[in-house]
């Protein structure tokens, strides 16, 4: 019995005894196979890593034909990411969840899909028959949509996951004329076809193909402008599934690329190019739109669009590569995409869990309305740290290690003589510098606002840390972002096999010397664990010089005035007030005001609100229109039984009518040519 049969026996079982037992077992159950999935598909996995390709064929039917299961080096890199954010969201999901064991139909439903969306996202990576594919990617969306609609009694829920499905279908629409062309033209729905049409084609055919597949999968990874589902259906969503959706939902669509660009022979510059300029703008829009959101979730899914387009800087610097025959840029490029990948399914991941944590412990997501919570929820306040300085791409965490590879991609490209190229780079430095200052800025804001300060809103229940339910994951995420900071080299030399399927050669092997970025590797771990150490040192020296000493403990200073209010701190909106005045002209805030009377007044206040101006250009403006047009022929339907009855008639005239019009029209055509 093959590992893929045990999986399948695995699943269908579970799927059919979950909605049969009880509220209490139903989460056990569904991590427990999570889990057992996980580590036999890591398996096979690590063995397509270390170089042993796994190649299963199902007989299929007479429509699909034979269905290929193949993993190859890229399927297992991807395989261990999306298995690893399913276990950490699986646990935190088991606590999560408890708060509404009440909702015993809705939590059946939930751990059927949640089984479903791990088989679905495993099985893309696997499946080399476009038929399948679809199919797969058909059970993820359904699945993914009803895990974010879960309180679908809240209008704003089920609002973002309807958007949330249309976007997804409208993304598998692009998939399937992507496939369809392919097979109309090579009669087979195997992946190789698409290699075999690509190769008898002109590599003009091969970028039009190549845009086409783009397109559906860049809506799944939420490039801008193909982004607007993103911001809804985070926030809607239970925590573990954002944190799963934003963790390895959306890299997806990062993997669908990367595959295409395995099997299309297209001009690799020219969309080196094109992805470099779209992943640039998506960088920058998304991080800062994240600065002007109040909603803790809907400001870290804005930067799941700021890292998506990190990612993509990466992997069109790697086509270029490709295109330029450039091989430093090509390894620097897509190792650093494949690295950050990785990195950020591990701190957005953390990121919403944390989120879940404060929304579990105060009910609200308002940034507005928080603040204090560093002394109510320690190691919340310590992991969200963590994570925040990780998003930032600061040492001695994982996000500096991915972008340092991406740096060097970008100055690596310096050295030419190319001015296109030149002016994409210093186009890209500048981009992937400005991400990185905003990004501070942004998780000073959200960290400061959240956790630091005097509670701004007087909650009429006692606010208390997460259990340790959620909490084990949580450090189990850290103690992989730490281990990727300070041994970056161990986890590099992994990507040597995924990587050659770009370059055609084992990188790190013997060529590491070649490369100057890996030189250096080692040295950002080696500071790392230093920087670490003193910092142990100096904090338990401290404790060791106070120990025993008294210690008075007063009231912050304040710069000579203590302030009698919380409403006297800076809120996160003030703390980016100059900011949003220099992006006000980018982006569509609303605000509302309410003036301020009298000596000691007692109401007054600003409420801002920002509004994508993508959304409103690509969606809402095309949604009117069509609102607009269509209710133009209302008087049709006019309840009027007498115009209903005139209708058919003419229907039925028409269909009696045209076939006649059309027979006379023909001979009389045919009467001419004669003439």
């Amino acid at each position: 019995m093959t590992i893929i049969t045990a999986i399948i026996l695995i699943i269908l079982p579970v799927l059919l005894v979950l909605p049969f037992v009880n509220v209490q077992w139903k989460g056990i159950i569904t991590m427990a196979a999570v889990s057992i999935v996980a580590i036999l598909s890591s398996i096979i996995a690590a063995q397509a890593l270390a170089g042993e390709n796994y190649e299963y064929l199902f007989k299929g039917s007479l429509v699909t034909g034979i269905i290929p299961i193949r993993i190859d080096a890229l399927s297992g890199w991807f395989i261990l990411i999306i298995n690893f954010t399913v276990i950490t969201g699986a646990v935190y999901g088991l606590q999560y969840m408890k708060a509404y064991s009440a909702q015993k139909t809705s939590l059946g439903l939930h751990c059927i899909c949640f089984v479903l969306l791990q088989s679905s996202l495993l099985s893309i990576c696997c499946i080399q028959n476009s038929m399948a594919f679809l199919i797969a990617w058909e059970i993820m969306a359904l699945s993914s949509f009803i895990l974010v609609i879960f309180e679908h009694h809240k209008k704003e829920t089920l609002r973002a996951g309807i958007n949330f499905l249309i976007q997804s279908h409208i993304c598998i629409m692009f998939l399937t004329l992507g496939f369809l062309w392919v097979a109309m033209r090579m009669n087979a729905y195997d992946f190789k076809a698409i290699q075999l049409f690509s190769a008898n084609n002109s590599l003009l055919t091969g970028v039009a193909l190549f845009i086409c597949f783009f397109i559906g999968f860049a809506i799944k990874a939420g490039f801008v402008p193909f982004h607007t589902w993103l911001p809804y259906a985070h926030p809607a969503a239970p925590s573990h599934v954002s944190g799963i959706m934003s963790g390895v939902i959306i890299k997806i669509g990062i993997y669908g690329i990367l595959r295409m660009l395995l099997l299309i022979r297209c001009d690799y510059g020219l969309i080196g190019y094109l992805i470099l300029l779209i992943s640039i703008i998506s960088g920058v829009y998304g991080v800062m739109l994240a600065i002007l959101q109040h909603n803790l979730k809907r400001l870290l899914a804005y930067h799941s669009i700021e890292n998506i387009g990190i990612i993509g800087i990466g992997i069109g610097l790697g086509c270029i590569g490709i295109g330029k025959a450039n091989y430093i840029l090509t390894v620097l490029g897509f190792a650093g995409a494949l690295l950050h990948t990785l990195n950020h399914s591990l701190f957005k991941s953390l990121l919403f869990y944390g989120a879940g944590n404060v929304y579990q412990s105060t009910h609200t997501m308002d940034i507005e309305k928080l603040g204090g919570l560093g002394k109510r929820m320690p190691h919340t306040s310590l992991l969200f740290l963590i994570a925040a300085l990780a998003i930032c791409g600061l040492p001695p965490f994982n996000g500096f290690v991915s972008e340092f590879l991406i740096y060097n991609s970008l100055f690596t490209g310096l050295n030419g003589s190319d001015k296109t190229l030149l002016s994409f780079i210093v186009l890209g430095l500048f981009g992937l510098s400005l991400i990185g200052g905003l990004a501070m800025l942004c998780f000073t804001k959200a960290f400061g606002s959240v956790f630091l300060g005097q509670p701004r809103y007087n909650f009429h229940y006692e606010l208390e840390e997460a259990g340790l339910g959620k909490l084990i994951p949580m450090y189990a995420i850290v103690m992989l972002i730490m281990a990727i900071g300070l041994f970056p080299k161990t986890f590099i030399s992994v990507l040597s096999r995924p990587l050659a399927l770009f370059t055609g050669r084992i990188v790190f092997s013997t060529q590491a010397s070649t490369l100057p970025a890996m030189e250096a590797i080692p040295a950002i771990g080696l500071y790392a664990l230093i920087f670490l150490l003193l910092t142990g040192l100096i904090y338990f020296a401290r404790k060791r010089i106070t120990l025993g000493k008294h210690m008075d403990i007063d009231a912050t200073w304040n710069c000579g005035y203590i302030a009698p209010t919380a409403k006297m701190q800076y809120t996160a909106s003030s703390f980016t007030r100059a900011y949003r005045k220099l992006a006000e002209p980018l982006f569509s805030i609303s605000k509302k005001k309410k003036e301020i009377k009298g000596i000691f007044p007692t109401t007054g206040g600003q409420v801002t609100h920002p509004y994508d101006k993508a959304e409103a250009w690509l969606i809402d403006y095309p949604i009117n229109f069509l609102k607009k047009f269509f209710n133009g022929f209302t008087f049709l339907q006019n309840g009027n039984l007498q115009f209903y009855i005139l209708y058919g008639v003419v229907f039925i005239s028409l269909v009696l009518v045209i076939p006649f019009v059309f027979e006379y029209l023909t001979s009389l055509i045919n009467f001419l040519n004669t003439l």
